[in-house]
């Protein structure tokens, strides 16, 4: 198995970082990274063809958020730490935010948000 570039702890930017994390295949891919801890190649559940979750995992490992390295024939990925130590606690807010975010959109979020008042979406009557 071919060695992949992986840039040094100094060459990741939070320019990279993020846009790398702005697409929602890349950013679950991070996520199940964090949760599950690293992982073969081919056990992240994406709906992409392997060619194109071949180039976000790319995207992913260009910018010093995952790293591979393989064992026997498999290509194991996993978050690099030198991401936390470059940007303390950038990861874990913006998978949170994802999160939330989806539970919003999904209707699935309890307690804690900010609820409109009753009147928040009637037009009122003049006369």
């Amino acid at each position: 198995m071919r060695q992949y570039w992986h840039p040094r702890e100094d060459e990741i930017t939070l320019t990279k970082v993020l846009a790398a994390l702005s697409d929602p295949v890349r950013l679950s891919i991070a996520a199940s990274l964090a949760c599950k801890g690293e992982c073969g190649w081919g056990g992240f559940e994406t709906c992409v063809s392997n060619s194109t979750l071949s180039h976000h995992m790319k995207v992913l490992r260009e910018a010093g958020i995952i790293s591979n390295h393989a064992d026997g024939t498999r290509c194991i990925v996993s978050l690099r730490p030198e991401l936390e130590r470059a940007f303390p606690g950038l990861l874990k807010s913006i998978l949170s935010f994802a999160k939330h975010k989806r539970d919003v959109d999904s209707g699935t979020e309890r307690g804690g948000g900010i609820e409109a008042p009753a009147s928040a979406g009637r037009a009122r009557a003049t006369r």
